[in-house]
């Protein structure tokens, strides 16, 4: 078998690599074996990472069973919850790209001849989706799993009610510090990406459906027996894809993203899908603009609430049979295609079964008819809005209100929390999109404060920022074209009017054209938030949120 890697190890030019190869300590006999990169997003800062180490050495011993050669190589990861609200916002979504790029240089300078990637957050995961579809080799995505619920006065805690929109309740006089730092020990109870639908789950659920990760790895619990077998078999699997040269290009086709998509708005997920799934797209090959997920959303049903916008959590997931058995009840809408498991959708399907039907529902006793990620389109957002329908109260689908600009998320979360914001009022937050952030920060200790202050079915926010998958309520971001490129949002002035339409998918500022047109041609570019260091770099180079927020080559 030719390999990839014997370009390094093969031949009388290729001692001196091989003299470093020893050095490593790789025998003799190895250097004929498939070399495999495990790439880890280790770190000791993000609880859903810190249980990596036993999970590396179930993946390395899958790999030497199988009868390849491991070598482990990390990249770094943010954690979005303690990034959330400050500064280090900024360079959470920048990191994605940085993660595709260092693998990218790693795996071909190196000649891998395949992949096992180890990862569990928000960025990490679609920036190791971006680095498969990209170098085109073998691989097998291992999501780390999330973390059990937490516990509370015999209730179960998740990050988002407990900690952020406890934020709101403590200045609205609803909560006492007491209770919230009771709570602050409680909500996060261990290993594991937070116990709801929020990006990190989101994005295992939609790394399984596109079938990058073997059958159950998605909802496995992090501190599970379950999940160190999946790690140990994705090992010896990846070894099989090496012998059959099956690429990660041949499991992401158009279709399978078709099927990430419909089991990401069947389970109400993060809008932040709407950004890393065309991105991931592109370096696959594939044309998928944003109008498809809403052209999806409009016949997939929502058969699953989990928290932040139902009452389930991700275990309930689980013990009912995950996302075989999710896909297994869209079966009319999902397409047969090859995995990773070296079977096909169908053939896990089949296979799967449903142990609680009220977690895990049919599609004709669907929570709502309709997918959980809604795309806006008017005046406002010319280029679309992205929304989680899902988490927004039926009464709130139709808005009308006077707006309130803010150009940052400091200046907004002051007036909230400072019990400025009235119910009427629609936040607009601009300024905070890819370029003008820049980063595009995650919006959630504003809305969550909303939430927690108890006026998430009277107030409003847009923003060309984003959303964590932990947002609820009527929350509009990606606003494109974003501010900073004199997009409508930054035409917005206090007092005006937005409209927002959910049902019939628009969202309207309701002041004429000639205003419009006369406030276009007063404004002026604002100076760069950060001017010095990486993100000035990727501020230049970055695309709209329309487009994935991609670097533009």
């Amino acid at each position: 078998m030719q390999l990839r890697s014997d370009r390094i190890k093969k031949g009388t030019e290729r001692a001196p690599s091989r003299s470093l190869l020893y050095a490593t300590g790789v025998t003799e006999k190895s250097m004929d074996k498939p070399f495999v990169a495990l790439i880890s997003s280790f770190t000791d800062i993000i609880p859903g990472h810190i249980g990596f180490r036993d999970l590396e050495r179930a993946i390395e011993k899958g790999i030497h069973s199988g009868g390849g050669q491991a070598f482990l190589s990390s990249v770094p990861g943010v954690c979005d919850g303690i990034a959330m609200g400050h500064r280090g916002m900024h360079y959470s979504l920048p990191t994605r790209d940085l993660i595709a790029d260092m693998i990218e240089c790693v795996v071909e300078a190196h000649a891998f001849d395949g992949m096992v990637m180890l990862t569990n957050c928000d960025k990490i995961t679609p920036g190791m989706l971006m680095a498969a579809a990209r170098l085109n080799i073998p691989t097998i995505v291992v999501t780390a799993g999330p973390m059990m619920a937490g516990m509370h006065k015999r209730q179960r805690r998740s990050l988002v009610r407990d900690t952020f929109e406890a934020v709101g309740q403590v200045n609205a006089g609803t909560m006492t510090c007491q209770e919230m730092a009771s709570l602050e020990k409680e909500a996060c109870p261990g290993p594991g990406s937070c116990s709801g639908m929020y990006t990190a789950n989101t994005m295992a659920c939609v790394t399984e459906s596109i079938g990058m990760s073997l059958a159950g790895c998605a909802t496995a619990l992090a501190v599970s027996g379950k999940k160190r077998r999946i790690a140990f078999d994705s090992g010896v699997a990846v070894m099989d894809l090496v012998k059959k040269n099956v690429t990660a290009r041949d499991i992401m086709t158009r279709e399978a993203f078709e099927n990430a998509i419909r089991v990401d708005l069947a389970l109400g997920g993060s809008t932040n899908t709407a950004l890393h799934i065309p991105a991931i797209a592109r370096d696959a090959g594939v044309k998928l603009p944003l109008n498809t997920f809403d052209k999806l959303a409009r016949t997939t049903p929502q058969i699953c609430s989990v928290r932040p916008g139902g009452e389930d959590f991700i275990e309930d997931v689980e013990y009912a049979g995950g996302i075989p058995v999710v896909m297994k009840e869209l079966k009319r809408l999902m397409h047969d295609l090859p995995t990773v498991n070296g079977v096909s959708t169908g053939q896990i399907m089949s296979k799967a079964l449903n142990a609680n039907p009220e977690v895990i529902r049919k599609t004709g006793d669907a929570f709502k008819k309709e997918g959980g990620i809604a795309i806006l389109s008017g005046n406002l957002a010319p280029g679309g809005a992205v929304v989680k329908q899902s988490a927004i109260a039926p009464e709130m689908m139709k808005f009308k209100g006077k707006a309130v600009c803010f150009n940052s998320e400091e200046a907004a979360m002051e007036r909230i929390l400072a019990g400025r914001v009235k119910a009427g009022q629609v936040v607009v937050v601009r300024y905070e999109g890819p370029k003008g952030g820049p980063g595009m920060r995650e919006m959630l200790a504003p809305t969550s404060a909303i939430a927690g202050m108890g006026l998430q079915n009277s107030v409003a926010l847009i923003t060309d920022g984003r959303f964590s998958g932990g947002t609820r309520g009527p929350c509009i971001g990606h606003v494109s074209p974003e501010a900073m490129e004199g997009g409508a949002i930054a035409l917005v002035k206090n007092g005006d009017l937005i409209q927002i339409d959910i049902p019939k998918r628009k969202i309207s500022l309701l002041v004429s054209k000639e205003e419009l047109k006369k406030r276009a041609a007063r404004w002026k570019q604002p100076k760069p938030k950060i001017r010095s260091g990486y993100l000035v770099r990727y501020s230049k180079i970055v695309s709209s949120a329309a487009s994935g927020a991609v670097l533009e080559d």
